[in-house]
């Protein structure tokens, strides 16, 4: 189970975007999350008229890993580690460590 899944609002805890806050896009790998607005990198493309894309400097983001980024509690408004809880009958769900209540899935 992945304790940090798409549609989650995190924040960067390491590297060049600390203390930044978005939500995640996509999930690349097991290890690699893509979020809005963090890692932005400017990518120079070529033009390419059999697609019609022009060429220039796009502004694209890039994927972090998941070790650099923390989920976002909204209670406490800082970041928070993850947990694995199981219930009563057989379900796994995900808890703040802090506070122990359970993530609400976006």
């Amino acid at each position: 189970m992945n304790k940090i899944r798409k549609g989650d609002e995190i924040t960067v805890i390491a590297g060049r975007d600390k203390g930044k806050r978005g939500k995640i896009t996509l999930r690349i790998d097991d290890s690699h999350v893509l979020v809005e607005g963090i890692n932005v990198v400017k990518k120079h493309t070529k033009p390419n008229p059999m697609k019609g894309t022009t060429g220039g400097i796009v502004e694209k983001s890039m994927p972090i890993h998941q070790s650099n980024v923390a989920i976002f509690n909204a209670a406490t408004g800082k970041a928070d580690r993850v947990g694995i809880k199981s219930l009563a009958d057989g379900k796994r769900v995900r808890v703040y460590k802090s506070s122990g209540e359970e993530i609400k899935v976006a």
